[in-house]
């Protein structure tokens, strides 16, 4: 299985100490929102606003840079980081417990929920992202989505050819390394891990774990790059 400093370069994410707590990235999903809640209080009020609701309430466990774009029509809800440079774009709907880093793009219609983004992370159009953490220019194309639940509904377990890693949570997303590129309209089954640039086809169903340097296919079919 693929460890934290397999997946990710930690000086790209401002969960950086938080995540070296730990050996594998799934067992950092239980504390993101209280890691951001610690991270927000340290951030310089300089650099960063509590932007208001849609009622014109202070959202006082939100943070946005001030150099941050989020659209009107985003949904913001706490604990969250939006990074700096990052845009938040029309509809985006961030349900809490996200961290996003600087330079990404959360995109039209986007949903994020318990994940870390690390810096120049595009999930830009129409996805879904939940209970997962994306490394460092990891990139997930048009309407592909991190299935976070299985449909038994039993606790997910990580697999890597004929080992197991049983996760003790029902709900484990992806964890896509550095440099990631998902295709279009593909799926990302419960805890599946993708190590760092490679390449997942698109319209794919991708399952268990695929190394570092390959091209997902289809199941049964991974190329190393050249």
């Amino acid at each position: 299985m693929f460890t934290v400093n397999e997946l990710f370069d930690l000086d790209h994410t401002a969960a950086a100490e938080y995540l070296r707590q730990f050996t594998y990235p799934h067992e950092a999903l239980a504390g993101i929102s209280e890691m951001i809640l610690e991270l927000g209080r340290q951030l310089n009020p300089d650099e960063y606003h509590h932007p208001l609701d849609w009622d014109g309430n202070v959202l006082e466990d939100v943070w946005v840079a001030n150099d941050a774009t989020v659209f009107k029509t985003a949904y913001l809800h706490g604990p969250c980081i939006i990074g700096h440079g990052t845009e938040v774009r029309q509809c985006a709907f961030v349900r809490g417990g996200a961290l996003v880093g600087d330079n990404c793009v959360v995109g039209n219609s986007t949903e994020l929920k318990n994940v870390i983004l690390f810096d120049n992370v595009q999930v830009p159009h129409y996805n879904y992202v939940g209970d997962s953490i994306l490394g460092y220019k990891a990139h997930m194309g048009a309407g592909s989505i991190t299935s976070n639940v299985k449909s038994d509904k039993c606790n997910v377990v990580l697999r890597c050819g004929d080992e197991r890693m049983e996760t003790g949570r029902k709900k484990v997303g992806a964890m896509l390394g550095d440099r990631v590129e998902i295709g279009c309209n593909s799926v990302l089954n419960p805890g599946t891990v993708v190590g760092r640039d490679s390449s997942v086809y698109p319209v794919s169903c991708v399952r268990g774990t695929v190394p570092a340097n390959s091209i997902w296919k289809r199941e049964g079919s991974i190329a190393e790059k050249k």
